[in-house]
């Protein structure tokens, strides 16, 4: 569930209401409660409109034809790889087309989902804890299964692309036994959705994050300083570089900012994959990309456990970088 929380706020009176769902019907409401204020985050930046996907505008969402990495000619090959590293070092996410996560699995991905949150609250309380994927998992495998085998292309392109090895990255990464999140986020129609917010602003932790959604537009990314409108058309898997894809890279390329809102027309739901390394894989710059006189290190090692209770313990600043030596002496 998204939920769109103050920063600000007093903890003292939250809300009693479980779900921002559950809130919204049951009020009815023509305001929010002020503890779901976000304003003041919502004027930090300008907003540059919509992103478009298509053509050569300089602020174009890059499309990565994956069919190509897969069957293309040599030539072919080389010029998706090349705009694959454009695509991650500039923008830091882009569009795939032509991939094997089929149009009808996602509509039953979507739509499965949607069930479960059309579920009257004490029957979801049911599938707390480790039963939340009981009554889709199989679908949820299958969806998870394609998902990565495009993340599993792509990251082998992107090692190339970055001079390395083919097979680089998923095996500094221990790819093969890496861990997969997903997340399915729910934003029902709001009353004032120029003072909520779905998500914040954040960067996502991991390899890479694949994305869908149902179709409602509400994702935002930063791209020169401002924020864009992303829509994703069906069929499209919308993917971003995340943190650690970054420190391997050694900021070649860069995670991107991203954050979701909400509207007063039409509910919105994406799911989010999140691709990362093993927990116990300490991950480093690729010492191929470092050099010693000119080019330091950008980020400090740690493993992937380390960072994420760093992250979760609020511990991890200024990204990732100069500041997490700080954190870790704390």
């Amino acid at each position: 569930m998204a939920t769109a929380m103050s920063m600000n706020a007093s903890p003292v009176h939250p809300p009693k209401i479980t779900t921002v769902k559950a809130l919204v019907e049951s009020t009815g409401s023509s305001s929010i409660p002020s503890f779901y204020n976000f304003t003041p985050y919502l004027r930090d930046e300008p907003i540059a409109g919509d992103a478009p996907i298509a053509g050569d505008a300089e602020d174009s969402v890059p499309i990565i034809d994956i069919s190509l990495l897969v069957s293309g000619t040599p030539e072919e090959q080389s010029q998706i790889i090349h705009q694959l590293s454009k695509a991650c070092s500039d923008w830091g996410c882009f569009m795939v087309i032509n991939h094997v996560v089929t149009e009808s699995l996602t509509k039953a991905m979507i739509a499965s989902f949607q069930e479960f949150f059309d579920l009257p609250e004490e029957e979801k309380k049911e599938y707390q804890g480790n039963h939340v994927m009981d009554p889709i998992s199989e679908i949820a495998r299958e969806f998870s299964k394609r998902n990565r085998e495009v993340v599993i292309i792509l990251l082998k392109a992107i090692s190339k692309s970055l001079g390395l090895e083919e097979s680089y990255v998923e095996k500094a990464a221990n790819f093969e036994l890496g861990l997969q999140l997903l997340a399915a986020n729910y934003y029902p129609t709001c009353p004032e959705p120029e003072k909520a917010i779905g998500i914040p602003a954040h960067y996502d932790h991991g390899l890479l994050t694949t994305l869908v959604n149902n179709g409602i537009s509400g994702l935002q990314v930063k791209h020169n300083e401002k924020w864009f409108n992303v829509n994703i058309p069906a069929n499209v898997l919308f993917v971003q570089v995340a943190d650690h894809l970054e420190i391997l890279s050694n900021g070649k390329y860069k995670s991107i900012a991203h954050r979701a809102l909400v509207n007063n027309k039409a509910t919105r739901m994406s799911i989010a994959l999140a691709h990362g390394p093993s927990l116990d894989t300490v991950m480093r710059p690729a010492p191929e990309l470092v050099d010693n006189e000119s080019d330091q290190p950008a980020y400090v090692e740690m493993t992937y456990r380390e960072f994420l209770e760093l992250q979760q313990t609020g511990r991890l600043r200024s990204k990732f970088q100069s500041d997490i030596e700080q954190s870790k002496a704390v």
